[in-house]
């Protein structure tokens, strides 16, 4: 996985493509992208509408070619992998803004999958409230023995809820109230 919106500008090349030694100042040895690291399988690409344009012209002809060009490199390297998306942006708006490439939407765009606001989903949220509970207390408190079940009460307070934050404000809350919650 790669969160696109975190990666600095001047760095999406090497991140995605990878460089060679003495590219720029402080590439001291070779160096694999993402593309390189993940060949013979999946790339997740997170917040990927926040890529910048330029990136994205690159990205589009690694996505035809099946081939990177590592920063100061000019010998590709052939990967094969397979990329999911996802971003919380409406990718179609910001190709009529001329903010993301058509042609890199319609590349990626094979099989899109619309998951509205947790906001729209109530009758998910038990189910995700009793997998993350579980979650937090694997990572967070694998020593605790007795894992504390959310009270009715406290499932009507969060089914009440709008999630403007999505899952991550709901992780954030039952993490909160694992640790703090008598």
């Amino acid at each position: 996985p790669v969160n696109c919106g975190a990666v600095p500008p001047e760095l999406v090349d090497s991140t995605l493509f990878g460089h060679v030694k003495g590219a720029f100042t402080g590439a001291v040895k070779d160096k694999p992208g993402v593309f390189q690291q993940a060949d013979g399988g999946t790339l997740f690409l997170d917040e990927f509408g926040e890529l910048p344009l330029d990136a994205q012209v690159r990205l589009l002809r690694v996505l035809q070619s099946g081939e990177v060009f590592p920063v100061g490199s000019t010998t590709p390297i052939k990967v094969d992998v397979r990329i999911i998306t996802a971003t919380h942006r409406d990718l179609l708006q910001r190709v009529a803004d001329g903010q993301f490439r058509e042609d890199l939407f319609y590349r990626v765009a094979v099989g899109l999958l619309h998951l509205p606001p947790l906001r729209d989903r109530a009758g998910d949220l038990p189910l995700l409230v009793d997998s993350l509970l579980q979650q937090i207390y694997r990572q967070h408190m694998p020593k605790q023995e007795d894992q504390r079940k959310l009270s009715v009460s406290g499932k009507n307070l969060l089914s009440r809820h709008p999630w403007r934050g999505n899952i991550r404000e709901l992780y954030s809350t039952l993490l909160r109230a694992a640790m703090w919650a008598t």
